[in-house]
């Protein structure tokens, strides 16, 4: 297929859909993977939300809407728990935070990760341990790392020379010796599964591994001897379904602990592994259990501590999409079903690339089904879009709908949990929904709707 002048999510011309996508024999029917574990059809075949109808939080709480089922989330937190048992578990924080969220990471014994003064603001006003809470970024400000250090926080994750500079004059001033990781970027790209070292190293975050930079970071910490270097810290992607890139990535990390043995006479205790877990988004995501996980990159540790004559080190790891992702789902109410000669059927709902930016931004899919009732009707390969001026305004690419879907109707998204509320924007001046979580049958708002008059707050024209 020749590429389209306008984009990739344009040049698909056709009603076939992708490959793997196929024809469901019940087009009401729910893949179990792709939804939060406590949902499911009533017996007039609108979907329930531990036992609470669709219908009624529309009623409640107005379209769009994300619906996080807690006891899902929790269940998660636990899974890691126990996969991990002797693992720190950071869930990370970007993926979706507010004070709510940290509270029940927080009860299910997770530690947390922030990247930015906002998430780290949003930590310590929930309650968050400060000791619990790690904090990554590759441009931390003076103010930030001053905040972090009043608050005591636990570890922070060394990005660069100047942040080396930044946080010795800080920790001098204050008389504190704050625990630090070094951030190692080891050439491992794990979306593609390409492992060259130099191919990999060019970007934003951490040390280079192949250009000696880590190692020098790790060196200029020990002598300086004002921050305790806890230990080493490697991410290799995000939404990963093989351990492979997981091995590698050890491998070479571990291969620089033993360096740092063998020219300072130190063996780091800590070793974080990161996280970029992946979740099934859609039929053709096969992600791994917490169990797997953890057996494969204890394997993968033993056996390379094994090799470097190392002991193993107390280990780290920083789910975020893993726990969140699956636990969300988005409701929206669709406004228009438009058949355009043939070719596709846009069905519009009321939200879009302003409450979910992955698809016009990643190319991401989607899954989604009639979620107010059910229907008899033939199943339609639909195209689900969004309310904003943009052609690339797609909220799921393809999915079979009923045929008969119609204005009125409530589709729901699921997977929504991670990077949809923490990406949201106000595009076209559309206001952010609001965030409901539901327990045993009760909704409770977690995050209020944004409304004209907070956008209007803010010009001060």
């Amino acid at each position: 297929m020749r590429a389209h002048e306008a984009g990739a999510l344009h040049g698909d011309i056709g009603h076939r859909g992708p490959a793997w996508l196929r024809t469901p024999v019940d087009v009401n029917a729910l893949v179990p993977q792709l939804w939060p574990r406590n949902v499911a059809r009533a017996a007039d075949g609108a979907l329930t939300v531990a036992g609470l109808g669709v219908r009624d939080i529309a009623a409640e709480f107005g379209t769009p809407v994300y619906v996080l089922d807690e006891d899902d989330l929790r269940s998660r937190c636990r899974d890691f728990r126990a996969a991990f048992s002797d693992v720190d578990v950071y869930y990370a924080g970007k993926a979706f935070l507010c004070r709510a969220v940290v509270r029940m990471i927080a009860e299910e014994g997770l530690h947390l990760d922030v990247c930015t003064g906002g998430e780290l603001a949003t930590a310590l006003s929930a309650g968050m341990p400060p000791e619990r809470i790690g904090f990554h970024g590759n441009n931390k400000s003076v103010a930030e790392l001053a905040r972090a250090l009043d608050a005591g926080v636990g570890r922070i994750i060394l990005d660069s020379f100047t942040e080396i500079d930044r946080l010795t004059a800080l920790a001098r001033e204050r008389g504190v010796r704050p625990g630090v990781l070094i951030r190692v970027t080891v050439g491992v790209e794990a979306h593609t599964h390409e492992f060259i070292a130099t191919a990999h190293e060019d970007q934003k975050f951490g040390f280079s591994l192949a250009g000696g930079a880590a190692a020098a970071a790790a060196f200029k910490v020990l002598d300086e001897g004002v921050l305790d270097l806890r230990g080493l810290h490697s991410h290799i992607g995000s939404q990963i379904f093989d351990a492979s890139g997981f091995e590698v990535s050890a491998r070479r990390v571990l291969a620089l602990q033993a360096q740092i043995r063998d020219a300072r006479g130190v063996e780091l205790p800590e070793l974080d592994l990161g996280g970029g877990f992946g979740i099934a988004y859609t039929t053709q995501d096969d992600p791994a259990s917490p169990q797997d996980l953890a057996k494969r990159l204890r394997k993968i540790v033993d056996s390379e501590c094994a090799s470097e004559r190392l002991a193993v080190p107390h280990l780290s790891i920083e789910p975020g999409r893993a726990i969140v992702g699956p636990a969300v789902f988005t409701l929206y109410e669709v406004g228009t079903v438009k058949d355009v000669d043939g070719i596709r059927t846009y069905v519009s709902v009321d939200g879009g690339m302003s409450d979910n930016i992955r698809t016009a931004l990643y190319d991401a899919s989607y899954s989604a089904t009639l979620a107010n009732r059910a229907s008899t009707a033939p199943a339609l390969l639909a195209r689900v879009v969004g309310k904003h001026c943009e052609s690339g305004d797609i909220v799921v690419k393809d999915e079979f709908l009923p045929a008969d879907v119609q204005p009125g109707d409530l589709v729901a998204v699921p997977g929504t949990g991670a990077y949809c509320r923490s990406m949201a924007s106000n595009y076209n001046h559309v206001p952010r929904p609001p965030v409901v979580a539901v327990r045993e049958g009760a909704a409770r708002l977690i995050v209020r709707r944004e409304t004209e008059e907070d956008l209007l707050a803010l010009d001060v024209g």
